[in-house]
């Protein structure tokens, strides 16, 4: 069963969805999808495959993406935070993880770390990340383009400008290995043209917890049926390891 939401958000609303599980299981998983994407398409069939292992699950679209209200120009990395934070409170899990592609990956690291403050939602139990930003410097070309002209413009629904960059200049990985101790998965094809994989291996080697790094040869940013179809394997099959209770009974 699939229950739509409208969250509020600092004035405006993000669009979730939650599929609720077939039982009362009190494991959720939040799924954060990328920069220039939104929560429906393999978000809605991850969700899916989430329920039939027998998590709740929920998707939801970033303000300024999807069914959201704002304007992509007008978020930044903060925004995207305070939207997952709002999700994951809406909600209320006893016991969530996160599954962030792409950007969404940085949003999860981030967020995790702060509502792991005193004070905080609670950190979740383990993150799986897809494709991963980690370090900054994977948006480097997108940065001279924005020193250079003022705005880079994706499409005529995306562009990101200067307030953009000084936001994302507050947010080194490095607050997120200083703040987060908890098993990370991180899946990365060996071929991906927009994130070098090397990032990969640099965050997994400097994350003081248990880490998954599995390299999809011949994968590019986005993955193919069949790369999908073993990340969704590996991913149930690892969180079945750090977070035993999940699934039917």
């Amino acid at each position: 069963m699939q229950v739509e939401h409208e969250i509020p958000v600092n004035g405006k609303t993000v669009s979730a969805v939650h599929h609720e599980a077939a039982s009362d299981g009190d494991q959720w998983l939040v799924f954060c999808h990328g920069f220039r994407s939104d929560k429906t398409g393999s978000y809605e069939t991850r969700c899916e495959r989430a329920v039939e292992e027998g998590y709740h699950a929920v998707r939801f679209d970033f303000r300024g993406s999807g069914e959201s209200d704002g304007a992509f120009v007008d978020t930044t990395l903060t925004t995207r935070i305070d939207d997952l934070l709002a999700v994951v409170e809406q909600f209320s899990p006893p016991s969530y993880a996160l599954f962030g592609s792409s950007f969404g990956a940085k949003v999860a690291f981030h967020a995790a770390a702060r509502a792991g403050r005193p004070g905080g939602i609670g950190e979740p139990v383990a993150i799986v990340a897809r494709a991963p930003v980690t370090y900054n410097r994977a948006f480097d070309e997108y940065r001279e383009i924005v020193d250079s002209e003022g705005v880079l413009r994706y499409d005529a629904d995306h562009a990101i400008d200067r307030r953009f960059f000084d936001d994302f200049d507050g947010y080194a990985f490095a607050d997120v290995v200083d703040a987060l101790d908890l098993p990370v998965a991180l899946f990365h094809g060996s071929d991906d043209e927009s994130v070098p994989i090397a990032d990969t291996f640099e965050a997994a080697a400097a994350l003081d917890a248990d880490v998954l790094v599995a390299k999809y040869a011949g994968e590019g940013h986005r993955f193919s049926r069949a790369g999908e179809k073993r990340l969704r394997a590996q991913t149930f099959g690892w969180l079945s390891t750090v977070w035993p209770a999940a699934g039917p009974d």
